[in-house]
């Protein structure tokens, strides 16, 4: 079982930063591939950006790349967004989650997840 707690978002000016983080509880945390997803309302959640166990191998949606970064720490149970140049249309919930593999997998858990509101 791994339980996950977003923290980090709130409310930005277009242009702004913010960096979400990820906190994870349970010893298995170096074992999954971890990810952030995003919801804005009336649309369907959203890949953003995922970051194997090594930490070495990244992916991003394309209307990410080149602003936002996904890390992690697995001594800290800890998976971090850095979000830049930050646009409205980022506007959303955005949620972590755990994946056994990537992409071939869906999330065996999801955090509560945590608003980002970027206003123009």
């Amino acid at each position: 079982q791994v339980q996950l707690v977003e923290s980090g978002g709130g409310l930005v000016q277009d242009g702004g930063s913010l960096r979400l983080s990820c906190a994870a509880s349970g010893r298995t945390f170096s074992s999954y591939v971890m990810g952030w997803f995003r919801q804005a309302p009336g649309k369907e959640r959203e890949f953003v950006a995922a970051i194997r166990r090594n930490a070495l191998t990244t992916y991003y949606v394309d209307s990410v790349k080149g602003r936002f970064t996904i890390s992690r720490d697995n001594a800290k149970n800890t998976v971090y967004l850095q979000m830049n140049s930050l646009k409205p249309e980022d506007t959303a919930v955005y949620y972590c989650a755990a994946m056994p593999r990537f992409p071939s997998s869906s999330p065996d858990y999801w955090g509560q997840g945590t608003q980002v509101t970027v206003s123009s």
